[in-house]
């Protein structure tokens, strides 16, 4: 195409460097290497690429454009332009020449695979037919500031601890029916319950690679750790460790409690089965917990709170396999229904909502169980309500009738347009139906805001309770605040650090952990203050938990990270430069060409023939294709019903979904293109395809829509987009329609604005959403308004399109050209004067001043203005000839932002995305609109880890760091205690006072009590086998108490040793108790184990303290005792390996 360039233009382009040629992609990933001579394979050996790209790149850097986006507002000349152009250099070495040979070229595997070649008898157009080297580019102002920068990428993140990422960040996509929902620690495995079953991790495979594409994992799993999994069941959605039974108990969606076995063979080609189950309630068991006297409780829907007795789930664990369906059944009949013995005359003294959260309080003996609104305080022992209050702490003696459940708001909207004819229709309908407009979306609006003093009452929900080493329990809200309770249900004080929904605690010490919706994790003190907070996953943490010496997270999109017990600690400080350091062993660079197309429909339909030369002609080579339509459907009636469907969660429309399978047929759509999603605001539309040979790495779709019109309500104006992953990393579309006008500059800046910094990406209607994993609808509804405010990572609001490390904008953008008559404007147009008109050009002239578009990229325009022409008139001669002769104009443009900061920055995992536009044209042979259909290709580089051998160099690091092997085993330290006693003889009645000593004068003592097991004594003082309850609870007649806490240094604390009376119920029917009871006369005696640790101790120091109790008063011989040593002897002050035996579950 000749142009006239105007001196300008043509200096600044003479003087720029050449860029890197186009490095085709071709083969798999592989890693990045430096020495790039001595690397050769068999299926690169048929290209021949230049070497020079380092002294280019260098080259470039030096020149006159050193800095692309900081051109002068006032000058004249083009240092904006962004220095692509083509050009090849002479060979040489270097690390960046082999760049391309660290990319993958899906298109062409494609291409050879399928044999897919161009359309129509593989006639290609003008685009096709002509090298496609880069373009130079125009870049705007001000994208070197505030939120316009791009972010700040690295190798490791530079400011949260380094994680162990068991489990990377699954595409949504993959986890359909698989959906992690809850983890859980054992000693030395991690479990976790998921929609078809069970899985579990063993922490010794926790660094071993992944199995990878084309192992036994599914997709999704190809980069986790090794890991088992179970026979299919029902969804699970809870989980608790039993360490006493050596069971890890699953309460699953069709009600049933499930058991597993820790020490089983487990096999990767035999799904592992559970063990003793039972229907434990007509809906889904959402909460269990195990007492401190070893007994089941469970939560369910309508406030239906059971336990089951220790002694028959015991009885039935000891039957045979053969005998299955008999031990099912005997525990079936064993339970007893709580909120059936408070219910007297039809009135229940405790809430009907589902009972989300059970805590075992093991600090006396004690169980909460918590709805949405308010909490009741069970007696472990007796099983009597103690209590029951609401979140405020109010105490509640009084039925709980419907009235507080939430009521279905209605109201009629009944919205009457005058019909005009189309001559009206056709002069300013806007401004005519304003009202009607208007009035159909404020009484939509008041529908749903009605509800508004319901959903403050739905931002209080209580999502997470735990229990601290001090005694206290915390329970978080869906509004973020955190509640300190004491014991007895007193609220004593509460917290916000976050303003989003806190989802899940879990304790470890003097720390409490926080996860929340916004994917944040904090670390408090017991009393509240902030230690630290990162962001830990870009998804709602819905499970904390610790385990060998890790608080592992689990994100909604089914990502596991473990994070070190002490982090934020010295050793991250240690780790972050290692595993920095090891950046190219595990950096991956691949190669994606997107086509965005963009066209202003005027409420018109194409033909086939328009679709494919549009974008069916352009697509061979291409991974991506996103489309952006405006004015799919306009007219005020339209208009007020999309507003009110908007207001309700719902849009699209039948002629939507018209383009969008006409595009699909132009695409080659279900052999060649998949489908991956859309968003319809009004008249816009935006839509998305993926290459199918490239889908694995695509997914996590998410949409988002900005009105721009009346009332900044009305979507006749605004902006649709859609996020998602590609290999890593995100990209973000956005599809928009700006003030219409010649003058209206100002207004079509504050559209792009207002999109830009509120545009808030969440889950598509038609799509997955969190609740498959867990996520309350209250939490779920706090993360939209917040998302956009709230930055967990700088603590101030950074808009989603400004997270993205690349986004691309297309559509109707309404800049005009300014200064030129109707007729010059035709005049240079029919002359190819482009460079005249660009001068002209509105937003060339807005971005250059940084008032729009701040840091994006355009290609320079080389075809003429795509508006405005009188349909079906083909060729330049169709432009508006009518009574107003509207000047022809740019008004339809594509442009992006990548990861780049500066100029001449190459892939890499701190500058992950690089693009360059290698086609940018308008099809004026298309003529069934007012305005041209664009079309971009851009070619984009995207760096990315491969988290496999990430994991894997991780864990060499902490094997081979003597710095980090030092702090580990600094982190096994316990500080010194002494008990007064190792043996206890209890009469009927007695109590004794046990004493603990903290021996260190610095560190404070963490203290927890369980039973390792309880056995009879015999007239001939004989023992038998010591026998542990679930979870080494306490048998019915011990009461200890405190069961747990903290000992300040130099100080002692006391434990009461009481002896109870507790006649034991033999049997249950139906849950109704017998009429009978018997009476064990036989002396017992227990052992108590005394687990201490410090405050972040990875290992724990035990006491064993023999209790026994005479029921005949004989007298005790110590000599037949055994274990039986003196309280500072080897056996009182024990230190076993890390065993974390806080057995409590949220």
């Amino acid at each position: 195409m000749d142009e006239r360039l105007e001196e300008d233009d043509k200096t600044a382009l003479e003087e720029l460097s050449l860029a890197p040629p186009h490095r085709k992609a071709h083969s798999y990933s592989h890693q990045l290497r430096t020495n790039t001579g001595t690397h050769k394979h068999r299926h690169h050996q048929i290209r021949k690429h230049s070497l020079d790209e380092n002294q280019i790149m260098i080259n470039h850097v030096t020149s006159k454009n050193k800095v692309y986006n900081d051109g002068d507002v006032n000058s004249s000349d083009e240092d904006e332009f962004f220095p692509y152009s083509t050009g090849s250099g002479n060979s040489g070495g270097g690390g960046v020449g082999s760049v391309s040979e660290r990319h993958v070229d899906y298109i062409g595997l494609s291409q050879r695979i399928e044999g897919i070649a161009l359309r129509d008898g593989g006639a290609c157009d003008e685009g096709q037919r002509l090298p496609q080297q880069p373009l130079p580019e125009f870049v705007g102002s001000g994208g070197d500031v505030g939120v316009f920068k791009a972010p700040n990428r690295a190798a490791v993140h530079p400011s949260r601890p380094t994680c162990l990422e068991l489990r990377p960040h699954p595409l949504r996509e993959t986890q359909v029916g698989k959906f992690l929902r809850t983890i859980a620690c054992t000693e030395t495995q991690l479990w976790a319950g998921q929609e078809s079953g069970i899985r579990v991790w063993y922490y010794s495979d926790a660094y071993k690679p992944g199995i990878g594409t084309g192992g036994r994992a599914r997709r999704g799993d190809e980069d986790a750790a090794p890991f088992y999994e179970s026979a299919n069941t029902s969804p699970a959605i809870c989980l608790m460790v039993d360490h006493g039974s050596k069971l890890v108990w699953s309460g699953h969606k069709d009600g049933k409690i499930r058991s597993w076995k820790m020490e089983q063979n487990f096999s990767d080609e035999t799904a592992f089965k559970e063990g003793l189950s039972w229907q434990a309630h007509r809906g889904p068991v959402l909460s269990m917990v195990i007492s401190s006297y070893g007994d089941i409780w469970s939560g369910s829907e309508g406030g239906v709170i059971k336990f089951w007795p220790w002694k028959a789930i015991e009885k039935s664990l000891s039957l045979t396999l053969e005998e299955r369906h008999m031990a099912a059944l005997l525990v079936e009949r064993s339970f007893i229904d709580l909120r059936s013995q408070v219910t007297v005359n039809g009135v229940c003294n405790i809430s009907s909502s589902d009972v989300k959260c059970l805590l075992s309080d093991y600090v006396r003996a004690k169980v909460w169980a918590a709805g949405s609104l308010s909490f009741s305080l069970w007696d472990a022992r007796t099983r009597e309500l103690l209590k029951v209050f609401n979140i405020e702490g109010q105490i509640e003696n009084r039925a709980d009738l419907s009235s507080t459940q939430d009521q279905s708001v209605e109201d009629e909207m009944n919205v009457k347009f005058v019909s005009k004819s189309k001559k009206e229709k056709s002069q300013g309908f806007l401004q005519r139906s304003r009202n009607a407009i208007m009035g159909a979306a404020d009484a939509v609006r008041r529908v749903a805001t009605k509800g508004a003093g319901a959903f403050a009452d739905e931002n209080k929900k209580t999502e997470a309770i735990v229990l601290t080493a001090d005694g206290m329990i915390w329970t978080g809200c869906s509004n973020g605040l955190l509640i300190q309770w004491d014991g007895n249900g007193n609220r004593l004080q509460d917290f916000t650090h976050h303003p989003c929904g806190v989802l899940c605690f879990c304790t470890h010490g003097g720390r409490i952990w926080a996860g929340y919706v916004s994917g944040m994790v904090q670390l408090l003190d017991l009393e509240g203050n902030l230690i630290a907070s990162w962001v830990a996953h870009n998804g709602p943490v819905i499970k904390l938990v610790t385990g060998n010496g890790h608080v592992y997270s689990l994100a909604t999109h089914g990502g596991i990270r473990g994070w070190n017990i002490s982090s934020p600690a010295q050793i991250d400080n240690i780790l972050r430069p290692e595993l920095a350091a090891r950046e190219e062993l595990y950096t991956r660079l691949e190669n994606v060409r997107i086509l965005v197309g963009t066209w202003n429909v005027g409420q018109g339909r194409a033909s086939h023939d328009a679709l494919m030369s549009w974008l069916g002609s352009a697509v061979s080579d291409v991974g991506i294709v996103v489309v952006g339509l405006q004015e799919v459907e306009m007219g005020a009636g339209f208009l007020a019903m999309s507003a009110a469907k908007e207001t309700v969660g719902l849009e699209g429309s039948s002629i939507g979904q018209w383009w969008q399978d006409h595009i699909g047929k132009a695409l080659d759509e279900g052999s060649t293109f998949e489908r991956v999603g859309s968003r319809q605001l009004a008249g816009l539309l935006i839509a998305i395809w993926v290459r199918k040979t490239l889908r694995t790495h695509v997914g996590d779709l998410d949409v988002a829509a900005v009105a721009c019109g009346l009332g900044r309500a009305i979507g006749n104006k605004g902006g649709v987009g859609l996020r998602l992953r590609v290999f890593d990393r995100i990209i973000c579309f956005a599809n928009c329609h700006f003030a219409a006008h010649l003058e209206a500059v100002n207004r079509r800046n504050a559209d792009f604005d207002h999109i830009f910094r509120t545009m808030t990406f969440t889950r598509s209607s038609n799509l997955l959403n969190n609740a498959a994993a867990g996520v309350s609808s209250a939490a779920q509804m706090l993360r939209g308004p917040n998302a956009a405010t709230v930055n967990p990572d700088e603590g101030k609001g950074k808009p989603d399109l400004a997270e993205a490390d690349m986004f691309i904008f297309c559509g109707d953008f309404n800049y005009r050209l300014f200064g030129i008559s109707y007729d010059e404007a035709r005049d240079f147009v029919s002359q190819r004067s482009f460079d005249w008109l660009r001068e002209k050009d509105q937003l060339r002239a807005e971005m250059k001043a940084g008032r729009v578009f701040q840091g994006m990229h355009e290609a320079l325009i080389r075809f003429p203005p795509t508006y405005k022409f009188e349909r079906g008139k083909p060729g330049l001669g169709g432009y508006d000839s009518g009574e107003k002769k509207r000047i022809p104009a740019w008004c339809d443009r594509i442009l992006y932002r990548d990861s780049r900061v500066a100029s001449g920055q190459e892939c890499s995992l701190e500058c992950p995305v690089v693009a360059s536009i290698l086609l940018y044209d308008a099809r004026m042979d298309v003529t069934e609109s007012d305005h041209k259909p664009v079309r971009c290709k851009l070619n984009v580089d995207i760096a990315h880890v491969n988290r496999s051998i990430r994991r894997q160099e991780f864990g060499k690091i902490l094997e081979s760091n003597e710095a980090i092997r030092s702090s580990l085993e600094a982190q096994r330290f316990v500080p010194e205690t002494a008990v007064s006693t190792n043996q206890i003889v209890l009469q009927n009645q007695d109590t004794f006072n046990l004493k603990i000593t903290n021996k260190s004068g610095v560190d404070m003592v963490f203290f927890h009590i369980i039973c390792e097991g309880q056995s009879s004594i015999k007239e001939d003082e004989v023992q038998s086998d010591f026998r542990p309850r679930a979870s080494y609870g306490f048998p019915l007649w011990l009461e200890v108490t405190p069961g747990a806490g903290m000992i300040k240094p130099d100080q002692v604390v006391e434990i009461s040793i009481h002896h109870e009376e507790f006649h034991t119920l033999e049997e249950f029917v139906d849950g109704i108790p017998q009429s009978w009871w018997s009476e064990d006369t036989r002396d017992k005696e227990v052992i108590l184990l005394i687990n201490v640790r410090g405050s972040c101790s990875t290992d724990t120091k035990m006491h064993r303290v023999h209790v026994r109790h005479c029921f005949s008063g004989n007298s005790v011989h110590p000599d037949k005792k055994s274990n039986a040593s003196s309280r500072h002897g080897p056996s009182s002050n024990q230190k076993i390996a890390p065993k974390h035996v806080e057995i409590h579950s949220n």
